[in-house]
């Protein structure tokens, strides 16, 4: 195999000396070069360990002939974000990232390179970079974290921060006790949030070994599947297997299945789109509607459902959701195995995957069907809906198999505005949101503030008795892959681009259906209208204009000046 760097390093005597320098010895330089890159860092569980599955990976290209060197671009974590004005950067980190990545690989003409993450932001930042080099390109995900006590998650949280809140509502050492057992692993949060539906994106695109997304991160499989990574790495740049034969219009909709059938975060409506944006075509948000109509929902997961992903990898993960919608997949699309997603699931099948691992659900009584429902038993069809109206023309989303079904249709509820999350939060927490109100959330999207997520919001409504399962939430931010409840975000276009959510006032009914897929102001002040009439008084409003930005500089400058809409995936112009 022909080196792509030998004309470069003839060019300047320093290419190789610097490398030496580095480590590398006389024969290592003339090998074909693999970038290994990952978001290792110190900053959370999902990073922490990342080095061990870049060891690994070093190891599998060094045994097939192959030299690797290691990068890394460290990144940050939703939850240690949560709440403060961390979150606004959260989501514009994803192009930096991406951006690092380029940096990196356009430097040295590698020969292939692997990508390692295990989270939100990093997950859609290497699959945009891999787009964007179109070089030979596997992706290793960071696993899942181990279960909290008595089947517990992350997202306990919730309740004990809302707790927290309000006066003698909970005992110091409740509290401690969760810090040390919130989080009890590395790896990726343990529901099916956006770090974990990410994982599971990755592999449905075909980016990632068979059965990689979700591996529990403290087993030895993962390690396995990094160093396997290493081998294959060494054959796809031999093939000249890249991203784009990889990731096409028939992966993207495979995926876009696999989200509907396993109840995945919202999020994914951000970053396919803005993954298939790298690669030169656009990914109509409509395509999400129309294919979660047709889709059952397979995937009884948290938030959506009871049970933990490190069941799911157990229950036989993406591969099996895979196999049980064969008939619906194209199973022709390529994959980083160098063989179709047909043919990887032959030779699952044959290897006995999907039944190896069911002994570990045992472990927790429980059975494959629990966790992944057959076919015949589904609950429901699908698990989002991309709804439209004079508030959202473009569009919004609400995952609606995370709320109850009482709360998919309501009809002139009263409007609560705010034009921040922490003031929304606020009210909240001090009981001034009444049952059966709507909050309104905006200058939230990706202009306004960065597109934060409003976890903290949306957990204190459904952790308060008081108003659970009446109170909807609708921002043109965005939310956490964990979000429970009638939580409508990505209204576009967004209120700092003046969209008419700028202009809904306090008392103005709202309605929304699930089955209708719509989304309107329906009153003024409190008197029910025509919509026709309503969005004339909306547009009436908007000549006021919108609410002026505060002084803003750096990156976080050039991101919210800068940012398209979320209905294209919120990347930048």
């Amino acid at each position: 195999m022909e080196q792509k760097s030998a004309k470069e390093r003839l060019l300047w005597a320093q290419f190789d000396a610097l490398e030496m320098g580095s480590g590398w010895d006389d024969t290592d330089i003339v090998k074909p070069q693999i970038m290994i890159e990952d978001v290792y860092g110190d900053s959370h569980p999902g990073s922490v360990h990342l080095h061990q599955l870049a060891e690994q990976a070093k190891y599998g290209v060094l045994e097939k002939g192959g030299f690797p060197a290691q990068y890394h671009t460290t990144d940050i974590c939703d939850g240690c974000a949560q709440g403060h004005d961390g979150m606004n950067i959260v989501l514009a980190s994803r192009e930096a990232i991406a951006n690092m990545v380029e940096v990196h690989a356009s430097a040295v003409p590698w020969d292939g390179m692997i990508l390692s993450a295990s989270c939100d932001k990093s997950i859609p930042a290497h699959l945009k970079a891999a787009a964007r080099m179109d070089i030979p390109c596997i992706f290793v995900p960071g696993g899942s974290m181990r279960p909290g006590p008595n089947m517990t998650t992350s997202l306990v949280a919730g309740e004990i921060s809302l707790r927290e809140r309000r006066k003698d509502a909970i005992q110091p050492q409740e509290i401690r006790d969760y810090k040390l057992t919130g989080c009890p692993s590395v790896g990726a949060c343990t529901f099916l949030g956006t770090a974990s539906t990410m994982q599971c994106m990755a592999e449905a695109l075909g980016m990632t070994l068979p059965g990689a997304a979700l591996v529990p991160a403290t087993m030895r499989d993962i390690l396995q599947y990094a160093r396997y990574a290493g081998r294959k790495i060494m054959e796809l740049a031999k093939k000249s297997i890249i991203p784009s034969q990889i990731m096409t219009p028939a992966a993207f909709r495979n995926a876009i299945i696999i989200h509907s059938a396993i109840g995945g975060s919202t999020n994914a409506t951000i970053h396919l789109p803005s993954i298939a944006r790298e690669l030169g075509y656009d990914l109509p948000i409509e395509l999400f509607d129309e294919i979660n109509h047709q889709v059952p929902h397979l995937g009884n997961i948290n938030p959506s459902g009871t049970q933990l992903t490190e069941s799911f990898w157990f229950a036989g993960g993406i591969p099996m959701v895979q196999w049980m919608l064969r008939d619906m997949l194209d199973l022709n699309v390529m994959t980083v195995t160098g063989k179709t997603l047909g043919e990887n699931l032959e030779d699952l099948r044959r290897d006995n995957w999907f039944n190896r691992n069911l002994g570990y659900l045992a472990n927790y009584h429980l059975t494959r069907e629990q966790v992944i429902f057959p076919i015949e038993k589904v609950p429901e069809m699908g698990s989002i809906a991309i709804m439209k109206g004079n508030i959202a023309p473009e569009g919004s989303v609400l995952k609606y198999s995370a709320c109850a079904k009482k709360q998919r249709e309501v009809v002139n509820a009263v409007a609560r505005v705010f034009n921040c999350e922490e003031d929304a939060h606020d009210a909240v927490v001090n009981n001034q949101i009444n049952p059966g109100e709507v909050v309104i959330i905006r200058y939230e999207g990706p202009r306004g503030c960065g597109m934060p997520e409003m976890l903290m919001t949306t957990e204190a409504i459904v952790c308060d008795e008081r108003i659970n399962g009446s109170v909807a939430l609708i921002t043109d931010g965005r939310f956490s892959g964990a979000t429970r409840g009638a939580a409508i975000g990505h209204v576009s276009p967004e209120a700092a681009a003046g969209g008419l959510i700028a202009f809904i006032e306090e008392g103005d009914l709202i309605s929304y259906s699930v089955e209708n897929r719509s989304l309107n102001m329906t009153g003024i002040h409190g008197k029910p209208c025509l919509i026709e009439e309503a969005t004339a008084v909306l547009k009436e409003r908007s000549k006021a204009g919108i609410l002026p930005r505060e002084p803003r500089k750096g990156f976080y400058k050039l991101y919210t000046e800068h940012a398209i809409s979320a209905m294209k995936g919120a990347g930048l112009e």
